[in-house]
């Protein structure tokens, strides 16, 4: 395997600069600059320190990092064609294997295999190809989109790069073949011969960022300059032929838009003419519904307040300590309802038009352009053992088969546990892929996630009408049988290969020591236990044996481009018999795909899920900066192809460009059927997140989320609504803010951050803010502008001009490639604002619902998209102690918000008062169990002493709680009818709801207020995706009973309610004076207390007698001691033998 060093130096060397001041300490890097050294021994910018941008600071120090000359690094200032030189350093950067890090070299492995099986899509790393004629040669030719080769000469003689650079260089410009001197025009026909003219590369004295950038530099006219001097970006939109982002951002004259050299600018006559539609719309909810919900509502407060007045003027004498610990827990209850219920009160439905969509963005434009902005998904997976590879393959494989522009999309797997088991899984999908996705493009498949697909029990022949797709789907199956079989035998795979090539390195090193000792005793040699990838070299991230800079918290960064990105015009399929299916008329480009494992280092924080993506945000933001963001676990997978335009039609509606994301619900696989555990959640989701869709918007639940990349970046939405401070500010304030929004410019009010009366965006302090990046600093302005909507209607402000976006994507360098390497390393957000203010918010286990609350502070809004086709699908915890771990961290998070600074009681005044107790609420929910044990253990206490929660059980009392009762049957009646859910659904929620609470939220609150008190930070390990061991049993992990510490409680609760039942119901009837009233109410509050904890109980027996002993031990130990305890506290009156009467122990 060759290596290109972007830094020939070493970390010492890489840093003179700061070594010729011998009382500086050392610093890391904090801004790397890669360039090449030419033959003269001359540096030339190979990336971007010297751009002429006005967001550079100089308060950093630079280094220069420069490419040796090697075989496969040549200088490229010869006559070589600019075309065929871009396609070829991006074919360059697709087949290298991109590491690096803190004080370490960043190095680009060429790798001429990624994974034992043959890679044949030519997007694909690794991809075969012909070999160079060239005598003692063996080199890969260069390739087109197709995979075709690109022959430079016209006798067609097979040469590959290097071997052309030294043709061109040394020889004289003579080709091998023929001997005739190549020519320019040969080259251009070959871009010609290969269906499409090759991208052009930036012209000279111009890199890639000052073009992205063109839109703001200010050399253009002086016309286009406001009466303040500063730059009017729209105005030179529409005035002139400005470029923009990717590609020339021109209308030609005659409304097309193509590659013409029209000198006017103009809009799509199509786009005009037709009548202005909106992309979405809102439904409310029938009036005959909502208004009978919230009258019941309002009666229920009113009913709640005269009933908790009557009980506190009406004490029990007889049994106080009863009434008070009743009373006190009924308080609460009326609190957390009330906080549960008065964000319900506004419900909405929405519903988008696709078909408008695809009339603005795609229709009016030739050639199968799409002026829809970019998508970068992000998934993420920590440990391959915990969540199996095949899981996150399928996922990807949904992601790049979905229907969106192929161009516009990127897919990035971030694997935070380095491990080279999901590396080779994530480039065996990739392979399949180039199956995969042209077959459900060919056949409109759905789902596009082939496990699902082909496990599926609806008939998979319904509406298909091409007479080749029962012969191609049994292919496909085959193919994706074989293919599972690769991806579970990789972890054998991988460890036959590092054990073979381990006992090589030592057969060498004992062959060595024999040499080099003379026939002297020596000693073993121990060699690292290395893991190797599939070309014979070691892997950079996580080894099987752990070993320094090789361990999950210790290894460089990676990235590697699987896939690199596609060509920009629709690329056909043939009929090739030698291929499994006929792609005529198929689309068979795929989307960019890039692996990336951030750098770890022990003394870092890493932040867990939070920090890993905000290294996929920077990241991206370099490679392809998609203005949009969607992000999946690994095991959520698209079930819906068209989720991402549904999202798109919110963001590019009328005031989209306020929309900070839009999130889906989240739907599961895998559920029994009666639904135990309430795993579906279909409360929260459809209940809770559609009346919050009615306020400010809903909370974010961490994954099936579209973002708008500026919300993410903590910048304020734009046209902020201004608020007053206080009565005090009504008047100075208010004149001195308007004045100065009137004077700011359009672009940096949407690049607006903080809440500090200087409107004017100053750019220069990004870095502080961002990080030392120019690259990632100069890309905030690029994806705000192309993340705005179309100008198309008068109403839509901060939009943009229709066909901007439909030019060409930029081909890869291996200097952006090497940069973004660059940000995820572990020091990069050292002194920045990632984590604080910029990205995932960090501090908590529920990062995800902090930074949508922060994103809510700032005045930003959320939209919930419920599909007619589930959107998204993955799988959840059937199994009863991982479901309670899994809320126990949820609960966890709710605690640690509400112990900070994200509290609801502190939010801004542009959040809604009913979204802040929404928030409010989600921090509070956990404290609800020290009341509900207590008040599940008062029925028993009630039993045990004879006494209840009243004096009697009189009329008023009886009323008062039918009247709460059937109020509250009543509004789960409206609940379900607007909502759509089942009344099993409903009570499942009920039961887990006082299950959760007396177990995990109980050991919430005291986790989280160990961390606030004592500092003791709180560990979680990951909610494991793969089933039981019974494969024939699809609910094999629901019968599954694992003893956890959480169950202690509940058990507890149920143990003690059936020993009061017999104890009380034994006093009464050997009593001399039976107290019925008291029996009856307590015995129908310990039945309310064992109907809610069935489900767990039922959990708890398993199947075929498989419950632990432990689970019986702890419930009669338990038991028993709180009888005898509570025995000797109150004995019964009489003689010693006796409870109660008559009654007498055998």
């Amino acid at each position: 395997m060759e290596s290109k060093h972007y830094n020939s130096h070493s970390s010492r060397s890489m840093m003179s600069d700061v070594d010729s001041q011998p009382n500086k300490p050392s610093i890391p890097p904090t801004m790397v600059t890669f360039g090449r050294r030419t033959s003269s021994g001359r540096y030339i910018s190979y990336s971007r320190d010297d751009l002429d941008s006005e967001i550079g600071s100089g308060e950093f120090a630079n280094y220069t990092v420069h490419i040796p000359p090697t075989p496969d690094n040549q200088p490229m200032e010869i006559s070589m064609d600019p075309s065929i030189s871009a396609k070829v350093e991006e074919q360059y950067v697709s087949n290298s294997l991109f590491t690096g890090g803190f004080n370490s070299v960043t190095r680009a492995h060429l790798m001429d295999k990624v994974i034992d099986s043959d890679a044949n899509h030519p997007q694909m790393a690794g991809a075969k190809g012909s070999s160079c004629a060239v005598h003692g040669c063996d080199s890969k030719l260069m390739t087109d989109e197709r995979g075709n080769d690109i022959l430079p000469c016209e006798c067609d003689f097979k040469i590959c790069r290097d071997c052309y650079l030294d043709a061109v260089k040394t020889g004289g410009g003579i080709c091998p073949g023929c001997k005739d001197p190549y020519r320019t025009i040969d080259l251009d026909e070959v871009g010609m011969d290969t269906g499409k003219s090759l991208t052009l590369p930036p012209p000279n004295g111009m890199s890639k960022m000052e073009r992205r950038l063109s839109l703001m530099k200010s050399t253009k006219s002086v016309l286009m300059r406001s009466q303040t001097g500063d730059f009017e970006q729209n105005r030179w939109l529409y005035e002139t032929k400005g470029t923009y982002g990717y590609g020339n951002a021109i209308w030609p004259k005659d409304g097309r838009i193509g590659n013409g050299g029209d000198d006017e600018v103009g809009a799509p006559s199509e786009l005009i003419s037709k009548p202005w539609r909106p992309l979405t719309r809102k439904l409310k909810i029938p009036a005959a519904i909502i208004s009978p919900y919230r009258l019941l509502i309002l009666v229920r407060m009113v009913v709640l307040g005269l009933f908790l007045a009557w009980r506190i003027n009406h004490p029990n004498n007889d049994a106080i300590w009863l009434w008070g610990m009743s009373v006190v827990c009924e308080l609460w209850f009326a609190f957390s309802w009330l906080l549960d219920q008065l964000p319900k009160l506004c419900p909405i439905n929405r519903s988008t038009d696709l078909a408008v969509l695809k009339e603005k963005f795609e229709e009016p434009y030739l050639d199968g352009k799409s002026d829809l902005p970019g998508i970068d998904v992000f998934v993420s997976t920590a440990d391959p053992e915990k969540e199996p590879p095949l899981v996150t393959a399928n996922t990807i494989l949904s992601i790049l088969a979905a229907d969106y522009p192929v161009e516009k999309l990127s897919c990035y797997v971030s694997d935070d546990g380095g491990a080279l088991l999901t590396f080779e899984a994530m480039a065996e999908a990739a392979s399949f892929a180039n199956l995969w996705v042209p077959f459900c493009r060919k056949h409109s498949i759905e789902p596009r996630n082939p496990e699902s697909y082909f496990n599926s029990k609806r008939d998979p022949y319904k509406n298909k009408v091409r007479p080749d797709f029962v012969k191609e789907r049994r292919r496909v199956k085959r193919e994706y049988d074989e293919f599972k079989v690769r991806i579970n035998g990789l972890p054998d795979s991988i460890r036959r290969r590092s054990d073979a090539f381990n006992s090589r390195e030592e057969f060498k090193a004992m062959k060595l020591q024999k040499q080099n000792a003379d026939d002297e005793t020596f000693e073993s040699i121990k060699v690292a236990k290395a893991t190797w990838m599939a070309d014979g070299t070691h892997w950079p991230g996580t080894w099987m044996a752990p070993a320094t800079e090789h361990s999950r918290g210790d290894h460089a960064g990676i990235i590697q481009v699987m896939l690199k990105p596609p060509s920009d015009e629709p690329l056909q399929g043939n009929a090739d018999e030698t291929k499994l299916l006929d792609l005529t008329d198929v689309d068979i480009r795929l989307p960019l795909l890039v692996y990336v494992s951030r750098e770890k280092r022990p003394g870092y924080d890493h932040n867990k899920k939070a920090g890993a993506m905000n290294a996929l945000v920077r990241a991206s933001a370099i490679m392809s900066n998609g203005p949009f963001i969607l992000n999946l676990d690994c095991d959520h997978y698209i079930y819906n192809s068209e989720a991402m335009r549904e999202g798109m039609c919110f963001m590019m509606d009328r005031g989209g460009d306020r929309i900070c994301y839009v999130q889906f619900p989240q739907r599961f696989e895998g559920i029994d059927p009666s639904d135990r555990y309430a795993n579906n959640n279909t409360v929260f989701f459809d209940v809770n997140m559609r009346a919050l869709d009615g306020l400010q918007g809903p909370v974010y639940v961490g994954t099936g989320c579209l973002f708008r990349r500026i919300a993410l970046y903590g910048f304020d939405p734009p046209r902020s609504k201004e608020h007053h401070a206080g009565c005090c500010s009504c008047c100075f304030g208010r004149r001195k803010r308007l004045a100065t929004v009137a004077a700011a410019t359009e672009e940096n009010r949407s690049l607006r951050m903080g809440d500090s009366d200087d409107e004017d965006m100053n750019l220069s302090l990004l870095p502080k803010k961002f990080g030392n990046s120019n690259l990632l600093v100069d890309s905030i302005p690029v994806a705000e502008w192309q993340g705005r909507p179309l100008a198309d209607h008068p109403a839509i402000k901060n939009g943009r001009k229709p066909g901007t976006l439909i030019g060409s994507r930029e081909p890869l360098d291996a200097g952006t490639v090497a940069e973004a390497v660059s940000v995820i390393s572990c020091w990069f957000e050292d002194k920045t604002e990632w984590g604080q203010r910029v990205g995932w918010i960090y501090g908590s286990v529920t990062e995800d619902v902090v930074t949508g609350y922060r994103m809510h502070n700032r005045g930003w809004k959320s939209v919930y998209c419920v599909t007619k086709r589930d959107a998204f699908r993955g799988t959840a915890p059937i199994n009863l102690t991982d479901r309670l771990h899994q809320v126990l961290r949820w609960a966890t998070g709710s605690v640690e918000i509400f112990f900070s600074r994200n509290n609801a009681l502190l939010a801004s005044p542009k959040m809604k008062i009913l979204q802040r107790v929404a928030y409010l609420n989600v921090g509070i929910y956990p404290f609800t169990s020290f009341f509900l044990i207590v008040y599940c253990f008062l029925p028993a206490l009630s039993l045990f002493s004879g006494q209840f929660i009243v004096q009697t059980l009189n009329v008023t009392f009886l009323v008062y709680l039918l009247t709460i009762t059937l109020t509250l049957c009543m509004l789960a009646v409206l609940e379900i009818k607007w909502s759509g859910i089942e009344l099993e659904e409903w009570w499942r929620n009920e039961q887990f709801w006082l299950i959760g609470g007396t177990s995990a939220h109980l050991a919430a609150v005291l986790q989280g207020l160990l961390k606030v008190v004592a500092g003791i930070e709180i560990s979680f390990t990951l909610t494991s995706k793969s089933g039981g061991d019974d494969v024939d049993d699809e609910f094999a992990d629901l019968y599954v009973v694992k003893w956890t510490s959480l169950m202690i409680p509940p058990i507890t609760i149920m143990m003690t309610n059936l020993i009061a039942i017999a104890v009380g119901f034994s006093r009464t009837i050997y009593s001399e004076i039976p107290q019925w009233s008291r029996l009856l109410g307590g015995v129908f509050f310990s039945f309310w207390v064992l109907a809610h904890l069935y489900p767990f109980a039922k959990g708890l027996m398993g199947r075929r007698g498989r419950t632990p002993t432990i689970v019986f031990v702890w419930s009669g130990l338990i038991a028993i001691t709180i009888s005898l305890l509570w025995v000797a506290i109150n004995p019964p009156s009489g003689a010693s033998s006796q409870i109660g009467g008559s009654f007498q122990f055998p």
